[in-house]
């Protein structure tokens, strides 16, 4: 009740989810790319599965915040550059985005045939699992890291967790319909993704990216994206 009371705890809710929704919003790309590769049933599936599983990791995390924080306390020293548990885990995450992103770009340049058809549909359900798991783990550790530095009680920590969850839930499926339905869009957040995995591996090494930059990148090639896909559809409409 002291919490629901307080103005401050309301003020670092509303801020933390806000905060969460925006570091969320890596997570989102990366499903709407990944599950495109699959058929739309199993997409749709894959998809429900990787937000719940982003939100089970916040909240285990959440749970060990004494093992989590100690993730900070370098492990090893690369050329002077003391490097932690939680700089490993991003440079990582951020080499396995770049090397993902690649390789899903040289494909759609290659034109080769969609994944789903080379192999068996179990086989690349469970491959794209195994992909949104690691990527969740990463983007979990970074977003609960931020938390932890923002608010000092775990209800709140929980709470704005829970309401980024169900709005990335909400939002991730129309996003990923839209990917899947225009393919220049889907190039374009390939791109995306190994701006992504560069901060993360730039972080992971002590060099911060501030994410304003990436972000307002996003936005700005998003909205050019959207501006040519009215475009298209005008003038197929003109010609039908």
């Amino acid at each position: 009740m002291q919490l629901i009371t307080s103005p401050e705890a309301w003020a670092a809710l509303l801020t933390l989810t806000a905060l969460e929704i925006v570091l969320g919003i890596d997570n989102v790309i990366f499903l709407s790319v990944i599950v495109s590769r699959i058929p739309p049933a199993q997409a749709n599936r894959a998809r429900q599965i990787g937000l719940l599983l982003a939100l089970v990791f916040r909240i285990i995390l959440l749970s060990v915040l004494v093992w989590l924080i100690g993730l900070t306390q370098p492990v090893i020293i690369i050329t002077s550059v003391a490097l932690s548990w939680r700089d490993i885990i991003l440079i990582g995450g951020g080499l396995f985005l770049i090397a993902k992103a690649t390789h899903e770009i040289h494909g759609e340049v290659e034109a080769r045939e969609a994944e789903a058809d080379d192999k068996p549909s179990a086989s690349a359900f469970f491959w794209v699992i195994v992909q949104i798991i690691i990527i969740d783990l990463v983007f979990s550790l970074d977003s609960i890291i931020t938390a932890i530095g923002m608010a000092q009680d775990i209800e709140i920590m929980i709470a704005a967790v829970v309401i980024a969850s169900a709005i990335m839930y909400l939002s991730s499926g129309p996003v990923a319909r839209f990917v899947a339905e225009h393919p220049t869009t889907k190039m374009l957040a390939l791109a995306f993704l190994v701006l992504i995995g560069v901060a993360l591996v730039a972080d992971g090494f002590k060099f911060h990216i501030p994410r304003g930059y990436i972000y307002f990148a996003i936005a700005f090639s998003a909205a050019v994206e959207a501006f040519n896909v009215l475009a298209k559809r005008n003038r197929r409409k003109v010609a039908g």
